[in-house]
Order: structure tokens, then sequence, then C-alpha cells
């Protein structure tokens, strides 16, 4: 394992350099301020000195600033895609690639019915332990996965509706620069609650109703 893994920092180091990515303007604004944990270095990750520094070198982007996505998950996405995705036109044609989105079965033009898309994807198998891992994260993307368990049928779709959000994340940071910037847990509730709170307004206001808080109610 040892000298696989020497072979393999050789590899990383005959790869060129790629600018870093500036921070996009909707991202300037700090990030909530998050307690520094020690990543705790999983068995089956490499030895390799400085991995997460060497990836974000050859990508330009730190894919291991998005909540789950760990040092050998971006491994992982590197060996499988590199990091061109000229080959995908849209982060839609990228998720379906990966075998993240619905199956449908098309006939004259409509659809005929939806099913599961049974892809063989490492990408893929990455991505959805990635979003398992989020489950008890206080981060923005933690919430996310924790309300997408609570809307969708089974943890399986949750599981799935995550890692295909990630696996968009991923794409934006190699074709937009949008760096990700975590906001917390309490960032994503309060634009939940705001989304929800226009989407009722609206329905009242279609059956000709209007919505009024309690305090002024009472």
């Amino acid at each position: 394992m040892e000298e696989c893994d020497k072979r393999l920092e050789g590899y990383l180091k005959k790869l060129p350099n790629v600018p870093a990515v500036p921070l996009a303007a909707e991202n300037q604004q700090p990030a909530p301020k998050k307690t520094k944990k020690t990543k705790k270095v999983r068995d089956n990750q490499p030895r390799i000195a400085n991995l997460e520094e060497e990836l974000t070198r050859i990508c330009g982007v730190n894919l291991c600033s998005i909540d789950g996505i760990s040092v050998i998950t971006a491994q992982t996405i590197v060996a499988e895609i590199g990091t061109d995705m000229k080959a995908f036109a849209t982060e839609k044609n990228f998720t379906s690639w990966l075998g993240l989105t619905p199956g449908k079965d098309f006939s004259g033009g409509s659809v005929v019915s939806k099913g599961k898309r049974k892809v063989k994807n490492r990408v893929a198998a990455a991505l959805r332990m990635a979003a398992t891992t989020l489950l008890k994260s206080g981060s923005y993307l933690g919430a996310r996965y924790r309300h997408l368990r609570r809307q969708l049928p089974s943890k399986k779709a949750a599981v799935k509706a995550m890692a295909r959000h990630l696996g968009e994340l991923v794409y934006r940071l190699f074709t937009h620069g949008q760096a990700w910037v975590d906001r917390g847990a309490a960032y994503y509730e309060k634009r939940r609650k705001e989304i929800d709170l226009a989407r009722l307004t609206s329905l009242a206001g279609a059956k000709g109703f209007r919505l009024i808080p309690f305090a002024q109610a009472s």
C-alpha cells in the first residue's frame, strides 16, 4: 500500500497547475465562524502529505470546502472525470450522467413511464456516501439534507436527492468559479421559512384571501 501511495503521489505531482478560481461575487460576504475540527483520516485514504492542497492545485478549487466532500471523495471525482467539465453542457447533463436523476421513458415526445435508473458510477456512489455524512451536520447542507429526509418518501430518495445537489455544487465549482461558502443551518431554515411563507401567500391570494399574522388578527 505504501508503494501504491508513493506512485500515486508521483502521478499527482506530474499534473499541471490550474489557476485558483476567485471567490464569486455573491459569496464575498463572510461565512459564519465554525469551530475547527481535526479531520479523521479514513483507513482507505492514501497516506499522501498535503493531499487536499495537492488536489486544490490540480483543480483550481477546493472541493473539500463543500461539507460532506472528504479528501477521498474529491480524489475519486478527479480520478474518474478529471477537472474538465466540457463534456457536460449543463449541471443537469452531469447529474444525469451520474445516474442521480429520475429515469423517464418517452414515446411520441411524451413521458409514458418513470422508473429507477440502473447506472453504476463511482462518483455517484461517493456522492451518496458524502450525503449520508450530513445527517448531524450543523451546516447549510446538513439542514438541507434533514429537510429532504422529512419531505421525501424514503431515506434512499433523500440520499439520492442530496447526492444530486452535491454533484451540482461540484459542477459549479469547476465551471463557474462559484467557491462554496457555507452559511450554516440557521440560514437555511430562515430561507426555508421565507420560501414557505411566499408560497402560502401566493396560494391564499389565488383563492381571494390574505394572510394575517396572529398578532394582528387578535
